[in-house]
């Protein structure tokens, strides 16, 4: 198959790549290389995908519809899969014009690209931010998600709206993926474990909010990438009136209390973390659990779940290896 994979120099964009060019995909990357965070391991992430011959990449923006319009005319793509995305939920209440550019207008712009050159499936990326302020535990597809409590929660929500009106419209089927605390090698710097491992083995003080009580599903990448494949292999069908459209969580099925998993780390650094507690922040949600059952009903997957400690093993491993600490 030839596929296009939006935010390809991205964390989990890599990954999937890597597994597509693995199984005899053709992929083609497409990323904005902003400077949320450090361009350089995007860079990074690009060198290991231009080791295949089957990986091409282009520079552009989601936001810009003509760039877009080039690719989808020079290229007639089996699958699409948009992972590109302004992440980060503190973020998006600092710089929120920034979200509806890319979030947005963006993925609009990539809808309407799909409605021009049909795809066989539009698989996209949404969020478990959509569950908002939810304490019905786990997390399930059939829990109402209109009460988002960020942008970034709202943006991924209306991503799942906006596609769900292009498979009623044109017929084009498409899947939503709830990703679940995404965690791993090559993983975003801005995220928590990153930056926690960071400041641990320089020294430095940690801040940890809400008295580190906070549960989150954390999931290992290669966990994350084989529920993305398996939905990339099976494309929603229209039925009795439905249109072909899904979504689904992709999580570990086990929530971890902050507090436990700042120990793992400390005890894969080998080191102590000095901490700073704070409370909650704006924007955050005091625990997430998914229910994963709808994906392994549908794809037939079964989840390998990595455990805390061996995903834990291997991002440490991968850190000291790469910044050579």
């Amino acid at each position: 198959m030839r596929v296009l994979v939006t935010g390809a120099a991205g964390f989990i964009g890599m990954h999937l790549s890597q597994r597509l060019l693995a199984r005899g995909d053709e992929v083609v990357g497409y990323d904005n290389l902003n400077p949320y965070y450090d361009p350089h391991l995007k860079f990074g992430r690009l060198s290991e995908l231009r080791a295949s011959a089957a990986f091409s990449f282009v520079e552009g923006d989601l936001s810009e519809l003509a760039r877009l319009r080039e690719v989808f005319e020079a290229n007639r793509f089996d699958v699409v899969i948009n992972l590109a995305a302004q992440a980060g939920v503190r973020y998006s209440i600092e710089r929120p014009h920034e979200y509806a550019s890319s979030n947005l207008v963006g993925f609009l712009n990539l809808l309407e690209m799909c409605r021009a050159y049909p795809p066989q499936h539009l698989v996209y990326a949404s969020s478990s931010s959509v569950y908002g302020g939810n304490k019905e535990m786990p997390f399930s597809e059939q829990h109402r998600v209109d009460n988002p409590v960020s942008l970034y929660a709202a943006t991924k929500k209306s991503n799942e709206l906006m596609a769900h009106t292009y498979s009623h419209l044109f017929g084009l089927p498409t899947t939503g993926l709830r990703f679940f605390t995404v965690y791993g090698p090559w993983g975003r710097p801005d995220m928590a474990y990153f930056l926690f491992t960071k400041a641990i083995l320089a020294g430095e003080p940690i801040k940890v909010f809400n008295e580190g009580q906070m549960m989150r599903d954390f999931t290992y990448i290669d966990d994350i990438v084989d529920g993305v494949v398996a939905t990339v292999d099976k494309p929603p069908v229209a039925g009795e009136g439905a249109p072909p459209y899904k979504v689904f969580n992709i999580g570990n099925e086990t929530p971890v209390k902050l507090a436990d998993f700042i120990g793992e780390l400390e005890r894969a650094l080998g080191r102590e973390a000095k901490k700073i507690h704070l409370p909650m922040q704006p924007g955050d949600v005091p625990a997430t659990y998914a229910d994963v059952s709808a994906l392994r009903a549908w794809t037939g997957l079964q989840p390998r779940n990595t455990s805390l400690s061996e995903g834990i093993d291997r991002f440490a491993a991968w850190y000291r290896q790469h910044y050579g600490t």
